[in-house]
């Protein structure tokens, strides 16, 4: 089993930070680009792989009380995943993303994993900052 964590400082209140994140229709604004997640009878969801150029079912939960997403695969149970939000003051949240890999085959090394992990908070980041502007202003 393969463990991946990352975490980064966003501007942002925790509350506006996980409505971002969590809703399911505007994930490909921050996922990596080569997925895409479709909602069809929540939790269910399915996630599609450009790369492999399938379509893997998969659940995905928001819990808003703890301003968590937790995701995983259905079928065989090769992945799963949790997004974690937490105030940090002065209208800042660090948010934190950890992937689990049970399964060698879902695991693509961790370079590649952490350099995705990264480019989606960041982009997560950006998404969070066209919000605060487009309220502020």
């Amino acid at each position: 089993m393969a463990e991946y964590e990352r975490s980064r400082t966003m501007p942002g209140q925790p509350e506006h930070v996980f409505d971002q994140a969590s809703n399911v229709n505007q994930l490909d604004a921050w996922l990596p680009d080569a997925l895409h997640v479709r909602a069809d009878d929540p939790p269910a969801v399915t996630v599609h792989e450009d790369d492999a150029g399938r379509d893997t079912a998969a659940t995905m939960r928001a819990e808003n009380e703890q301003m968590r997403i937790e995701w995983g695969t259905r079928d065989r149970g090769g992945y799963a995943g949790w997004l974690q939000v937490a105030g940090i003051g002065s209208g800042a949240s660090e948010v934190t993303v950890h992937l689990s890999f049970f399964d060698e085959s879902h695991d693509p090394g961790e370079g590649k994993v952490c350099d995705a992990l990264d480019d989606s908070l960041r982009r997560l980041e950006e998404q969070v900052r066209m919000r605060v502007d487009n309220t502020a202003g």
